[in-house]
């Protein structure tokens, strides 16, 4: 059985959509197709999930909806239209809409989380329709009764019987449409998943009816070594293992989401990254152990909206607790860190800039100074993560000093050092007006001129 998940646009529009049906029938294996939300049809559209955002703080303002409704409407009206389909499919979407702006707004968090998940759910009941309507035999799943995710204030994950749930669907003569990014808590909750979310779902599935395949349909032929957008024809990647692609994905690669390999990851479910509009291209396999490619680096990435709590105290490496108090301080706001290097009387937090407001930083330095006796303590932002990976870095000495050297010679300052216990990738903190001439000076390093 091969699970395949098609992205935002992958399902942009009608045309879009007729390749997914011909991918899908031209492989019987293909039983359970995960789906996005449609996502933009050129550069300047907007996706649906944007319109479904503009509709939920519209509702939450007290203002009239109709307007927005109708904008969403219009674009799956379009996508039915130019499938074939009958208005029928439309007045569904729309009276699901009507029906989430009632949900009650008490919980802001969730109510946002409930209409922009009817990207998703609208578009798999399209698509099955569509599939249906051509001879396909199929039908839409919900992931009301099976997809079970846990309660706030958590970020969402599948429970564990989400995959005994889920493992029935291995049974099916159908061709099973399965809406991506959200799932259900115990009482009925509608929660979505992080950013990425769709690939999660589909590796959850993936994992639970132990799929022989996950096949991950995006825009590109591959995954390559580099940012195409900043590294000029970057070196094709054709086989990666998951511990590489985690840490790629970790730090900016933003073709498939760091946290959907985990499922794959335990139960060893091989995946391909694959292009819906060029799909006889290999793509990129995602796998648990790979040849050695002659390079010692698989690949380098960089993200950016990074923030750092600097603390210093005089003797800190003698006080016993000091870092576990440090850190619980940051789990009263809810916060998760990145990274904590440390010396003998400072350490620094590395965590997402996207999770501080200055009240939260404001408590945090206050409780640093008065409950840790802290010398000095301070944020810092504008920080960007450089990491470069390679299952080939464990046996090859001298990286770090030549990735160093390479850095250097953009006049950046390196203020992070961090190599992960399973030597396979080392990671940069830098200030992040230099991100993009690092790239290109670490891809220099170690693939321009660079015998495979």
């Amino acid at each position: 059985m091969i699970v395949c998940k098609f992205g935002g646009t992958s399902v942009a529009s009608a045309t879009q959509i007729k390749k997914v049906a011909d991918i899908v029938k031209s492989d019987p294996n293909r039983k359970i197709v995960v789906v996005s939300a449609p996502g933009k049809r050129t550069g300047d559209d907007v996706k649906v999930t944007d319109l479904l955002i503009d509709l939920a703080d519209a509702t939450l303002k007290d203002v009239a909806v109709d307007e927005k409704i109708e904008a969403v409407v219009a674009r799956y009206r379009a996508i039915a239209e130019g499938l074939g389909l009958d208005e029928a499919i439309c007045e569904v979407i729309k009276a699901d809409l009507y029906e989430r702006v009632k949900v009650d707004q008490t919980n802001t968090e969730l109510f946002i989380d409930n209409i922009k998940a009817s990207g998703e759910d609208n578009n798999a009941k399209l698509i099955a329709a569509y599939f249906s309507s051509i001879g396909m035999k199929a039908r839409y799943e919900s992931p009301l009764n099976s997809l079970v995710v846990n309660d706030l204030p958590e970020r969402t994950y599948a429970l564990p019987e989400a995959y005994d749930n889920l493992a029935k669907l291995a049974d099916t003569d159908e061709i099973i449409v399965y809406p991506g990014f959200f799932g259900y808590t115990k009482d009925g909750t509608l929660r979505t998943f992080d950013r990425g979310g769709s690939d999660i779902t589909g590796s959850i599935i993936a994992a639970a009816v132990r799929a022989d395949m996950y096949e991950n349909f995006t825009d590109v032929d591959c995954v390559f070594s580099a940012n195409p957008k900043v590294v000029n024809c970057p070196v094709e990647i054709k086989e990666i293992t998951y511990r590489e692609m985690r840490e790629l994905s970790y730090a900016g690669f933003s073709v498939f989401h760091d946290e959907a390999l985990m499922p794959v990851f335990k139960v060893g479910v091989p995946v391909n990254i694959k292009n819906t509009n060029n799909p006889t291209a290999p793509g990129t396999r995602i796998v648990s152990k790979r040849a050695s490619s002659g390079r010692p680096v698989t690949g380098i990435s960089a993200d950016n909206g990074f923030s750092i709590l600097y603390v210093s105290k005089y003797l800190m490496n003698r006080e016993v607790g000091f870092g576990r108090k440090l850190l619980h301080i940051l789990e009263d706001e809810h916060i998760s860190y990145e990274h904590t290097p440390s010396g003998l009387d400072d350490i620094s937090v590395i965590m997402r800039s996207d999770q501080l407001t200055d009240d939260m930083e404001a408590r945090i330095l206050r409780r640093v100074k008065e409950e840790l006796h802290a010398d000095d303590v301070a944020f810092r932002h504008g920080f960007s993560m450089i990491v470069i990976v390679g299952e080939g870095m464990r046996h090859n000495t001298g990286l770090a000093a030549r990735a160093a050297a390479a850095i250097s010679k953009t006049g950046a300052n390196i203020e992070m050092i961090n190599q992960g216990s399973s030597e396979v990738s080392l990671v940069f903190g830098v200030m992040q007006m230099y991100e993009n001439q690092i790239l290109k000076a670490l891809y220099d390093e170690f693939f321009t001129n660079v015998p495979v």
